[in-house]
């Protein structure tokens, strides 16, 4: 099957040939019968049957089994070296943002058990949420609401998924974590609105998603690992500046929607500050998280707030789904421009 493949034609020429095989053994045949003279002038070499088998046998080996020409598999080369070209910009980022950024580091010799356990289930929960709006989006594309959304009014897409959004999310907030249904249930409903939302992403290729995803994960792990061992709150002053950083990000993520279209440089300039300003953004708001999450589990260990993962995992999970969709429309634009 796998030399049909790769030689599509070559089972039509060994029809081809096989004929020809076979006319000789007809040929012996007619000539042979006894109602003609058998004239060594005119007649050729009778064939027994079992000759022509074998010609035709190697007529086919000639046209069919023909070794196939070598596929060149991949470039285990290149593999490897493009393998090692991302972790060293992985391990040199990280490198770079703990020197930057993480200067002072924890002063109590290292992050409690407590701590460590709350972070984790935090990290869990997070990426359970993402794996669900993941499952979700696929079953919503393939189900056709893809096409429905991007059909829609652009401003009533926005306004209900904002609705729908902050309504579950403010749900889940006010929920006691004692009450594990109404809590997850909300949880969840929460996290299939967001996959409503980006479903249409699902029209890129895996390719770039699964490429986006990866770089995501790298960014976000990179900036909680300082996050996580930097000095106890170093960063929670960010809070005030970011909500202003992202209120700007949204205001010109609107602007495709107001302004005309003649306003080609300001259109461009908005969408820079969407695009390169949200992926800052956002990174920032990574490093406040965990921190936030560190200040809130020593809080609930001392009894000052009850443990709840479920709230604290949100957060992480609209950090990833931002910078998700940025890193997607990178990887998309990088890749018309190689076109």
């Amino acid at each position: 099957m796998s030399c049909a493949i790769r030689r599509p034609f070559a089972i039509a020429s060994a029809l081809r040939q096989i004929p020809k095989s076979t006319s000789i053994v007809n040929r012996a045949f007619h000539q042979a019968s006894p109602f003609k003279p058998a004239n060594a002038i005119f007649t050729s070499k009778p064939t027994s049957p079992i000759t022509a088998i074998a010609k035709s046998r190697n007529a086919f080996q000639r046209t069919y089994m023909q070794p196939a020409a070598p596929i060149s598999g991949p470039n285990t080369g290149n593999l490897k070296q493009r393998l090692i070209y991302g972790a060293g910009i992985f391990g040199g980022t990280v490198l770079a943002i703990n020197l930057v950024f993480n200067r002072e580091t924890r002063e109590d010799g290292g992050m409690p058990p407590f701590e460590r356990e709350f972070l984790n289930s935090v990290f869990m929960h997070t990426g359970l949420g993402v794996g669900i709006i993941g499952v979700a989006a696929s079953a919503l594309h393939r189900s056709g609401w893809s096409y429905r959304l991007m059909s829609m009014n652009p401003w009533l897409v926005i306004g209900g998924s904002l609705a729908l959004s902050i309504g579950a999310m403010y749900g889940t907030f006010n929920t006691n974590p004692d009450n594990y249904v109404q809590k997850y249930a909300l949880w969840a409903g929460f996290n299939v609105v967001q996959a409503g939302v980006l479903s249409p992403l699902m029209f890129m290729s895996p390719a770039i998603l699964a490429r986006a995803g990866l770089y995501t994960v790298a960014m976000m792990g990179s900036i909680a690992f300082v996050g996580a061992t930097a000095k106890q709150e170093k960063y929670l002053y960010l809070g005030g500046p970011l909500l202003a950083g992202v209120a700007l990000v949204a205001v010109s993520g609107l602007a495709p929607l107001v302004l005309p279209a003649t306003a080609a440089k300001t259109l461009i300039w908005t969408e820079n500050i969407w695009l390169w300003g949200g992926l800052a953004v956002f990174g920032g708001f990574t490093l406040y998280d965990v921190q936030k999450i560190l200040h809130h589990a020593r809080l609930a260990e001392r009894g000052l707030i009850k443990k709840d993962v479920v709230n604290e995992s949100i957060s992480l999970e609209l950090d990833f789904l931002n910078i998700f969709i940025r890193m997607v429309q990178i990887l998309g634009m990088s890749q018309r421009r190689n076109k």
